[in-house]
C-alpha cells in the first residue's frame, strides 16, 4: 500500500576548507568548497494549519548548523574524525538538526560539494 506524502525541502550554504587524510589524490591537500545542503522532511501527517513543517522554523535551524561550519576547516571538528567527507558532513547536519527539531519528521539531507557531487544522509 502506497501512502500519501508530503515533503517540504529548504537549502542553505556554507564555505569551509577541508582535506581528506586518508585519500591518495588531489583532495589530501587542503582544499575548499562552497557547500550546498539541503534538508528534507517527510511525512503522511500536516498540522493545524496545513503544514508538514513550517519553512520559516526547518531553513532557521539549517542555517544555524551551517553557520557553526562556515568559514572553518572542517579538520578541526572532532566529529570528522579528521575526514570530513560530504558523507559525513550530511550525517552531522542531519543529527545536529535533530538535536534542534525533535519531532520533525525529517527524511534526508543533502550536501553538495559541487554542483554535480552529492551525498546524502537518511535514517
Amino acid at each position: 500500500m502506497v501512502l500519501n506524502m508530503f515533503e517540504v525541502r529548504v537549502e542553505a550554504e556554507f564555505a569551509a576548507a577541508h582535506f581528506l587524510a586518508d585519500y591518495h589524490g588531489k583532495c589530501e591537500r587542503l582544499h575548499g568548497h562552497n557547500y550546498r545542503v539541503l534538508a528534507h522532511a517527510r511525512g503522511t501527517e500536516l498540522d493545524a494549519g496545513g503544514m508538514l513543517v513550517d519553512f520559516g522554523v526547518l531553513k532557521k535551524a539549517l542555517r544555524d548548523v551551517c553557520s557553526s561550519l562556515d568559514h572553518s576547516n572542517l579538520n578541526d571538528m572532532e566529529a570528522f574524525s579528521n575526514n570530513p567527507s560530504a558523507e559525513r558532513i550530511a550525517r552531522y547536519v542531519f543529527k545536529r538538526l535533530r538535536e534542534l527539531l525533535p519531532g520533525c519528521p525529517l527524511a534526508a539531507v543533502d550536501v553538495y560539494e559541487t554542483p554535480t557531487s552529492r551525498a546524502r544522509y537518511s535514517e
